[in-house]
């Protein structure tokens, strides 16, 4: 079990992660769990999906695991309403799932530009769009946006990711206007270069830990538990005045 602050607001609340099946979203939904929440994410991995709900099996609920393509909205739209019917109304949404598949300019055609925003940005609006009306009715809801500091560098090489991870930031500011009269709250949890096994296997090389731990304030290189952590504060109450943030957790890159 990890050491984390415990939230008395989280525990039994419904709860939705989109991309839980592994990396950052894995982390998310144990960490969900480990509070008491009642856990369903959405992952198109159903190998990966299953075992995660098989090695999570010592907490009060079961995770629940619906395998979606996020890329059919119509998938995503029925997935939710079986979760509403098997979990109860929907209090958090963390929209999470994302593939920063490294691209060159030349290489970037219409078709993989848009299969870009639909894997990187459609799906959490379309996420928001049928959770939302259950927030309203409960009298209050929160919903974290993951983004990425890629952008904000103006890291190469991915021009079609970078773009759509621009855009949920201001995504989330106009959610949080919107649904901000039926005190629903909208934050976006920014990672910085996060540890994940994907990111171990690609890119992880001596030579980049050496210059990425020359960038940032605290000397370790980050991991999905660091991203966890806010994911957790700004979806209970201890963050009920906060919305429309854009909060990065990056170990404190300089350039």
């Amino acid at each position: 079990m990890n050491e984390i602050a415990i939230y008395p607001s989280l525990k039994k609340k419904t709860v939705i992660i989109t991309g839980g099946a592994s990396g950052i979203g894995s982390s998310i939904v144990e960490n969900f769990l480990q509070q008491g929440s009642k856990v369903a994410f959405l992952d198109k991995e159903v190998e990966l999906g299953n075992k995660l709900v098989s090695n999570l099996n010592n907490y009060d609920h079961k995770a629940l695991f619906k395998v979606c393509d996020l890329k059919n909205i119509k998938q995503l739209q029925d997935s939710i309403i079986e979760i509403k019917k098997e979990l109860g109304p929907i209090s958090i949404l963390v929209n999470n799932a994302a593939n920063d598949e490294r691209h060159h300019i030349d290489d970037v055609t219409e078709e993989f530009w848009d299969e870009r925003y639909q894997v990187n940005l459609r799906h959490y609006f379309f996420a928001t769009q049928s959770v939302y009306k259950d927030m309203k009715e409960l009298g209050k809801g929160a919903i974290v946006n993951i983004g990425s500091f890629s952008w904000m560098l103006g890291q190469g090489n991915m021009p079609a990711y970078t773009s759509a991870k621009s855009a949920v930031q201001g995504l989330t500011r106009t959610l949080a206007r919107d649904l901000g009269e039926y005190n629903i709250r909208v934050n976006c949890v920014v990672p910085g270069w996060i540890l994940t096994e994907r990111q171990k296997n690609l890119w992880l090389t001596p030579e980049a830990e050496k210059q990425q731990l020359e960038r940032q304030c605290i000397k370790r290189m980050l991991i999905p538990e660091d991203i966890a952590k806010p994911v957790l504060f700004f979806a209970s109450e201890q963050s009920s005045g906060c919305t429309a943030q854009n909060y990065v957790v990056d170990g404190g890159v300089v350039n």
